[in-house]
């Protein structure tokens, strides 16, 4: 038996990285998925982004755990595209237990006025108001399912130590603890629980690829107070994180609201 028996998970970001993790751990845990992303870059963001066969790649991940997986290609910015997906969803699946709001892309720059409008409002578009977009089509549904349920955002140490070189990273996750307190007072009375993960770096292509590893060595001015962790470890695993997602959408959290819950090995403290 897992916690996760009969129910349905929904995930943004699903394509790889701590969204893949996150729908294979919840799988493991007896729960459907349905994952959602948008392959295809995006001009302002220096790494690439997830494609069709990283999708591919998390469905036959769940359906070897003997769970449904299905993968509806969809940018979260795109209001009629995220309904339509919340559509789809209760055609499949008829229910929505848990939305895990996890996509997410990072930026930098040499200073916050050296940003450009671009970059600034696809980090927001994506970060916070995509996040939004996720949790305004899919709650009326959990709602409607009068079952409860739990919607878990992806926050960052950066929403709470806001980090130098990442202003527009920083204010959009700071953003989403506003999203997450508000949405928890509103869902409260329907038993929807709402909560922040905030982890800090994590082993994905978000933080481990080519550009950002190349930036952070040119400017260590900026980057020299992110680095490093209290416990002896550079990154926590996307495993890490999908631990916590998983009890906080399970009933073990069930009285579990309103809260930030830290996957940081102790950044924080320092």
């Amino acid at each position: 038996m897992g916690r996760m028996d009969g129910r349905v998970a929904v995930i943004t970001g699903g394509g790889r990285g701590q969204g893949r993790s996150h729908a294979v751990t919840l799988a493991s845990e007896g729960a459907d998925v349905v994952i959602l992303d948008a392959p295809g870059d995006i001009a302002t963001i220096d790494y690439a982004m997830s494609t069709a066969d990283d999708m591919a790649e998390t469905v036959a991940l769940v359906e070897k755990h003997d769970r449904r997986c299905l993968a509806i290609e969809a940018d979260i910015r795109d209001t009629a595209a995220v309904n339509a997906a919340a559509e789809q969803t209760m055609a499949e699946f008829g229910r929505v237990d848990a939305l895990i709001s996890n996509a997410g892309v990072m930026g930098a720059a040499d200073s916050t006025w050296e940003l450009t409008d671009e970059q600034w409002q696809d980090m927001l578009d994506v970060n916070v108001t995509g996040g939004w977009k996720v949790c305004r089509a899919f709650i009326p549904h959990m709602i409607a399912g009068k079952r409860g349920g739990a919607i878990t955002l992806t926050g960052s140490t950066g929403g709470l130590r806001s980090v130098a070189g990442c202003t527009h990273y920083n204010v959009a996750k700071h953003g989403l603890i506003a999203l997450m307190r508000t949405l928890a007072w509103e869902l409260a009375p329907e038993m929807i629980r709402v909560n922040v993960v905030h982890p800090t770096g994590v082993n994905t292509d978000m933080s481990n690829n080519p550009w950002f590893v190349e930036w952070m060595g040119t400017h260590e001015r900026l980057t020299g107070p992110m680095r490093g962790n209290l416990m002896p470890v550079d990154v926590v695993q996307p495993e890490d994180v999908s631990k916590m997602i998983a009890f906080l959408v399970s009933d073990d959290a069930r009285y579990v609201t309103g809260t930030e819950v830290r996957v940081d090995a102790g950044f924080m403290l320092k």
